[in-house]
């Protein structure tokens, strides 16, 4: 028996390194890696049960043709040269009537490894000079607020939080969807640290804390507007820090002197002494660390939130400390070397970018101009997670649009597409890591040879290119030639690792301070070298005080924590965990249930115009 090491491809913050047992080309048992720093030698709930996943009698095995209506999920076997075949033959045809941005690449994060992610696809498309995907589904408006106030997505050292001595969750159900933090927390709280959830509904994380902020959806920038109104009105801020490191304090204090904590207590329903208390507790406290998260970023002013509640650590000067500050994601740490990886060079100017998360209006907009007519998806659902979703299905069920699916189930997405490619699962294919919840990149080497007639996307974009005839070298690489210049080798992060010595362990931690703290001294990645305060609440878009009509007609705000089992639609089919979650269910306030007379129990229907 040999025992090998991959990476889990999923859409979390702890990128796991795994140990995978192989006896005669078969993977036999799979664990976590317990030489990782960060992960520790365990895996969460979900990849513990792997191996259900890849030998799944589900998974697709072969290139399927549809052969019944589109939505009814009938196929027929087909080989691999008849399917890429069929592809080139319909994208040619939409090209010659339509134009290439007639074809549109449908593509998240489904498998994170930077080949899988955008190497190979980007460049096909590039190339093709198809319509650009902006990927907007989960973390575009976050990332963004991050960017505009700090520089880059950067945050305190995640190993490091067991320094801090006030904690907070923000919108990140941390026990669920970042497991591998939350010993570093109870460390954190053995040696004193208070933890605090701010989050709508009573989560896991929250249920395990010594203070849970139940506010209202939608109002966490209001949250730390009342934060901000104490730290000034109490003069508990950091004055030499922000003199030293950050621009736009005077805006910043004036917008805030708006919102003393019985306006923060109206719009967010919290207790204005629940929201003095908590201000109190994290200005005078240190180091504290605000772990925020995505669970936030569902709203149309999600990007102003982060932007404000990321001014909070530079007001108290947390920065400063190891284990101080805020995290949302490390992935800015990581010098990726996007514009080898992707060539955006290829892109033909003007060539259009379409909104992923409007899919559905995409397909079915009879002005846009080309219209899509040929979809290609992969490392996504759209059908089961892209907004609209009726929209979305009658756009897929479109008899002139002819789909792609490269997935390894039959999707509900798959069920509408003319051709459905089988794909590899990370220990079948080679690839390279970086984190968005630690420091350690890795490298994932296949364990197994593909099963059936699997493919990575890498080599099913190389055999496209080389059908429709595109021959600019960067469209061969091999997937080793490109992970060796997936990064910028020379950047300080990388000091003292190359892409040799990666291969040699497998995986390193970035040449940064040990623990890292990236603003301690300022040093921000912005246009100023400092952090940019700002500070606004931009309420819901169809929330009562926004939207009050259409509140009146769909009064209750629904928000869709994930399941503890599944990730998004990822393993919701694996028996298991679908034995576990226990069929779907709904969380409802006892004031809101009350006057609609349910009951625990009760088989209720939820619905509005868009889905249900």
């Amino acid at each position: 028996m040999e025992r090998l090491k991959v990476v889990c491809p999923h859409d979390c913050p702890d990128t796991c390194v795994m140990t995978v047992d192989v006896e005669d080309g078969r993977a036999v048992a799979i664990g976590g890696d317990p030489e990782h720093r960060f992960t520790q030698g365990f895996l969460c709930a979900k990849v513990n049960h792997y191996l259900e996943r890849v030998y799944s009698p589900d998974r697709v095995g072969r290139p399927l043709r549809r052969i019944g209506a589109k939505g009814a999920g009938r196929f027929a076997p087909i080989t691999w040269d008849e399917a890429l075949d069929e592809i080139t033959a319909r994208f040619r045809q939409v090209i010659a009537a339509h134009g290439p941005q007639a074809i549109l690449p449908y593509s998240y994060a489904g498998n994170m490894g930077l080949l899988s992610y955008g190497s190979m696809d980007r460049r096909f498309f590039n190339a093709l000079g198809a319509s650009l995907l902006d990927r907007t589904i989960c973390a575009s408006a976050g990332a963004a607020g991050l960017k505009a106030t700090v520089g880059k997505s950067m945050g305190f050292d995640p190993e490091a939080v067991v320094n801090a001595r006030f904690i907070v969750a923000w919108g990140a159900n941390i026990v669920s969807s970042n497991v591998h933090l939350w010993p570093f927390i109870e460390e954190a709280r053995r040696r004193g640290a208070r933890f605090v959830a701010v989050d709508p509904y009573r989560s896991r994380t929250a249920e395990k804390a010594d203070a849970h902020l139940a506010l209202l959806p939608g109002t966490d920038a209001a949250l730390a507007l009342g934060v901000m109104h104490v730290v000034f009105r109490d003069r508990l801020e950091d004055r030499d820090y922000i003199e030293k490191y950050t621009s736009g304090v005077e805006a910043l204090e004036a917008r805030a002197r708006e919102w003393p904590p019985e306006r923060v207590a109206a719009v967010t329903g919290l207790g204005a002494r629940e929201v003095e208390d908590f201000a109190e507790e994290y200005a005078t406290t240190q180091p504290s660390a605000i772990r925020l998260n995505y669970g936030l970023n569902r709203h149309a002013g999600a990007g102003a939130a982060v932007r404000t509640i990321s001014s909070l650590p530079a007001l108290t000067g947390a920065w400063r400390h190891a284990g101080g500050g805020i995290l949302l994601s490390t992935s800015g740490t990581f010098p990726v070397n996007s514009e080898v990886l992707e060539r955006p060079d290829l892109v033909p100017p003007g060539t259009r970018t379409l909104n992923m998360s409007q899919l559905g209006r995409i397909l079915l907009d009879p002005a846009l101009d080309p219209p899509v007519k040929a979809l290609f998806v992969y490392n996504s659902n759209p059908a089961a997670v892209a907004p609209e979703q009726d929209q979305v299905h009658r756009g897929l069920a479109r008899e002139d649009l002819f789909v792609v699916v490269h997935d390894l189930f039959l999707t509900d997405t798959a069920d509408f597409a003319d051709v459905v490619l089988p794909a590899t699962t990370t220990l079948e294919h080679y690839d390279i890591h970086k984190a968005y919840g630690h420091l350690h990149l890795s490298l994932s080497r296949a364990a197994i040879a593909p099963l059936g007639e699997s493919k990575p996307n890498t080599e099913v974009f190389r055999l496209l290119a080389r059908r429709m005839g595109l021959a600019h070298p960067c469209l061969s690489e091999s997937d080793e030639q490109m992970a060796r210049h997936a990064l910028v080798w020379e950047h300080p992060h990388l000091r003292g690792i190359s892409f040799d010595r990666l291969e040699r362990e497998g995986s390193v931690r970035l040449s940064v301070e040990d623990p890292f703290a990236p603003f301690a001294r300022g040093n921000f990645p912005t246009p100023s070298g400092r952090c940019e305060l700002f500070a606004d609440y931009v309420p819901p878009r169809e929330g009562p005080t926004s939207n009050p009509e259409r509140a009146r007609t769909y009064p209750l705000a629904f928000i869709s924590p994930p399941a503890h089992h599944f990730l998004n639609s990822t393993f919701s089919a694996q028996p298991t965990f679908v034995r576990r979650e226990s069929g779907a269910s709904l969380t409802m306030h006892p004031a809101d249930a009350a006057p609609r007379r349910i009951e625990d129990g009760a088989m209720v229907r939820t619905f509005n115009d868009r889905g249900s």
